[in-house]
């Protein structure tokens, strides 16, 4: 469909445009959005050997964390915050992208903070803090135990801090969906905006879950790889043959969404669009999806249809990949089955090569840069990809090792699916097209 007959399709529908108009992240590889973008197209990775004693005798020795080495100073951004109490790795995380993303969008021509909300999402809070109060009773009795534990370990104080940070008096919510977390937040911000309920929203993820208990947890279920423990830059490998397992990573990422009036009238940047947003439950197992796709298959779709688009006005899908054998290969499946015929013409990349599985905080990261591939048309690499497993069941461009241009046709808009898909079966699908 040409562009000006979906620009007054949108109109005619009566549903108001929502834009993004900043970027922010923190992440291994950095925090500073444009760097890390950098690095993302230049092929880095930030996995990592993990070096803390407390891993020794955990079967996983890799992780992408966020360290100083990364440039991300915990004390720095400590200093700036209103409520100093409540310290944990995820507020810090998320308050520091969302502090970006805020200048970013020039925040100071934001003038009712009524209309400004926040929608934060994440999926595993504050559990150092859970087994150090859970010593602390234990040897010294409750009253020993910080009055600032139970703000610490809420999944909405994130939200709330920026909140309060910024006195952002709009709607304020915080889901929690596993894996599509970050990007249930964004599609559910963008609903708010389109319907009327507020003009501006803060909106991602965060997650800091790289602590001894969890990555053993994890590694008990055999979700993550050991077999690059002594590689760990070749560990994360979506769709390629020899994918065992994803690597755990730490960070956060926030997208400022804003209605497209709102954002004009005060001279905002406008990296892209949001067109839609797709959900759905598999209502099939724990941690495994099932064999048919049936539940990324009808989130892509809804995505789409939110969107008034069809699968042929898609030219770059960011895939939720996380590197395992049966993840991967049924999201493969699921795109496949969306695009039919079509979907030999787009490309299909995953970024946790680079980044690692952010859990609670992928889904956003992903968004962060699906936003600017369609910005900038330019379709970030799949790493480590070398070989896949069945050339005729992987046969699709996977972007492998080196970035690619977006290439349309004349008139047309560069427009791309975000894919999230988390633990329990809960799927959720962003439609992110360039500015028109």
């Amino acid at each position: 469909m040409p562009v000006r007959s979906l620009f007054k399709l949108r109109m005619s529908s009566g549903k108001r445009r929502v834009v993004v108009t900043g970027l922010g992240a923190v992440c291994s590889l950095g925090n500073d959005i444009r760097s890390v973008w950098k690095k993302i197209l230049d092929g880095k990775c930030g996995i990592t050997h993990v070096k803390s004693p407390a891993f020794e005798n955990v079967p996983v020795k890799i992780a992408a964390p966020v360290s100083k080495d990364s440039g991300f100073v915990s004390e720095e951004w400590l200093s700036k915050l209103k409520e100093k109490r409540v310290d944990t790795p995820e507020v810090l995380y998320s308050f520091a992208a969302s502090s970006r993303a805020l200048e970013d969008a020039k925040h100071e021509n934001i003038q009712a903070k009524e209309s400004a909300g926040v929608c934060i999402g994440s999926s595993i809070l504050a559990i150092n803090e859970v087994l150090a109060e859970t010593k602390v009773i234990s040897e010294k009795g409750p009253r020993r135990i910080s009055s600032f534990v139970i703000p610490k370990v809420l999944l909405n104080t994130p939200a709330a801090i920026v909140s309060m940070q910024y006195g952002f008096q709009g709607p304020n919510l915080a889901p929690s969906t596993a894996c599509s977390a970050g990007a249930h937040a964004i599609g559910e911000a963008f609903r708010l905006i389109r319907n009327g309920d507020t003009d501006v929203m803060v909106t991602g993820g965060t997650d800091a879950a790289l602590i001894s208990f969890i990555v053993a947890a994890f590694s008990r279920i055999k979700a993550l790889t050991t077999k690059f423990n002594n590689n760990p830059e070749e560990a994360s490998r979506p769709f390629d043959k020899l994918r065992s397992g994803f690597v755990m990573a730490d960070g956060a990422a926030t997208l400022i969404l804003e209605e497209y009036n709102h954002a004009k009238a005060r001279n905002a940047p406008m990296y892209a669009e949001i067109l839609g947003y797709g959900l759905s439950g598999d209502a099939y197992h724990l941690t495994s999806p099932p064999d048919d796709a049936r539940g990324a298959i009808r989130s892509m779709r809804s995505a789409l249809r939110d969107a008034n688009l069809t699968p042929e006005d898609i030219c770059y899908v960011n895939a939720h990949a996380t590197s395992t054998p049966v993840g991967d290969a049924v999201e493969n499946y699921a795109i496949k089955k969306v695009f039919n015929d079509h979907a030999r013409n787009i490309k299909v990349s995953s970024t946790k090569g680079s980044t690692g599985h952010l859990l609670g905080a992928a889904g956003a990261l992903e968004a962060v840069f699906t936003t600017l591939a369609v910005h900038e048309g330019v379709a970030p690499p799949t790493l480590n990809l070398h070989e896949v497993s069945s050339k005729s069941e992987f046969n699709l461009n996977y972007v492998p090792n080196k970035c690619e241009e977006l290439v349309v046709d004349k008139g047309k808009q560069r427009i791309a699916l975000s894919n999230s898909f988390g633990f329990g079966g809960t799927n959720a699908c962003l439609c992110i097209g360039e500015v028109q």
